[in-house]
């Protein structure tokens, strides 16, 4: 995990490790102390950035030894999961009993050693639009534990920060993210360029919550931030027997229309006198709406 570097400019310069905190409240120290520093955990992120000469960060502080911040825990029907949390511990089959969107997402991420090192908090601080777990967080409603110099913390609706209306402060560090346990079925679909894991044209996670009869989506990969169809959400919620004594699935028609809902949502069709959409952002629509039809289906059988 990592936070924004500074952007690369003038002569290249090696960053200097200024800790290695065992606690949270020392890493929030560190922080304080050294507000140039960058907190780094799997630095998967940030060692692209650095690699393309994009960022250079003057220092670093290390998270690798905070143990508290690795695992989860069940906390009043929600789960508690700590930001250095790796795709590949997400991936492993007793987390995706727990939440299976996510582990999916996380399955997802990239090769085998992006997986091993790459951190649940470093895809949420980057906030990189092809993000595979961002979508999934969008849908699940997540909320972000924030940990500060006042000792008191903060939490941010994780749709907040990613949108850019709220974001950490100095001396500030996404501890642990709180998702509510909703028991009920949850899919997450991407596409990529090619075959294997690999960046998204475009994702989609669909999640039901019955107990509020809702279901939720969230399309990834199409732009700078997660999209919520919220129209398209609260329309298909009103076709679904929720009460069904023999399932709640929907005809093909129905699918196809919301999948069809979705894409026009996220890739809008151009305002009169502008330019056709090009093929390829045709395609992408295209895409979108086939995952959105796909993930609803699967989550309603």
């Amino acid at each position: 995990m990592s936070t924004h570097a500074p952007q690369a400019s003038g002569a290249p310069q090696t960053a200097r490790l200024v800790a290695q905190p065992a606690t949270l409240d020392d890493a929030v120290a560190a922080l304080v102390a050294t507000p140039a520093a960058v907190p780094v955990a799997g630095g998967t992120d940030l060692m692209a950035g650095v690699n393309a000469g994009l960022l250079r960060p003057a220092a670093l502080v290390s998270l690798g030894r905070l143990g508290e911040l690795r695992g989860w825990e069940y906390q009043d029907g929600h789960a508690l999961l700590g930001a250095c949390l790796t795709h590949a511990r997400m991936s492993r089959p007793d987390f995706a009993a727990l939440i299976p969107a996510l582990a999916a997402a996380a399955r997802s991420a990239g090769p085998p050693q992006v997986r091993n090192a790459g951190t649940l908090g470093g895809n949420i601080i980057t906030a990189a639009p092809s993000g595979d777990t961002l979508p999934v967080l969008a849908a699940l409603e997540a909320t972000l534990l924030v940990a500060g110099p006042d000792g008191q913390g903060r939490q941010i609706p994780v749709s907040s920060l990613l949108a850019g209306m709220d974001r950490l402060h100095p001396g500030e560090l996404l501890a642990h993210v709180r998702i509510p346990l909703l028991h009920a079925p949850q899919t997450f679909l991407k596409a990529t360029a090619r075959s294997g894991p690999g960046r998204a044209l475009a994702s989609v996670a669909l999640v039901l919550d019955p107990i509020r009869r809702e279901v939720r989506c969230a399309v990834g990969g199409v732009a700078p931030m997660p999209l919520r169809p919220l129209d398209a959400e609260r329309w298909v919620a009103s076709l679904v027997d929720w009460d069904g004594e023999h399932g709640r699935a929907l005809a093909p028609e129905a699918l196809t229309a919301f999948g069809d809902y979705v894409g026009l949502a996220c890739v809008p069709d151009p305002q009169p006198g502008e330019a056709p959409l090009p093929a390829a952002v045709l395609h992408v629509r295209r895409t979108v709406a086939t995952l959105a039809r796909r993930g609803l289906g699967r989550a309603l059988r």
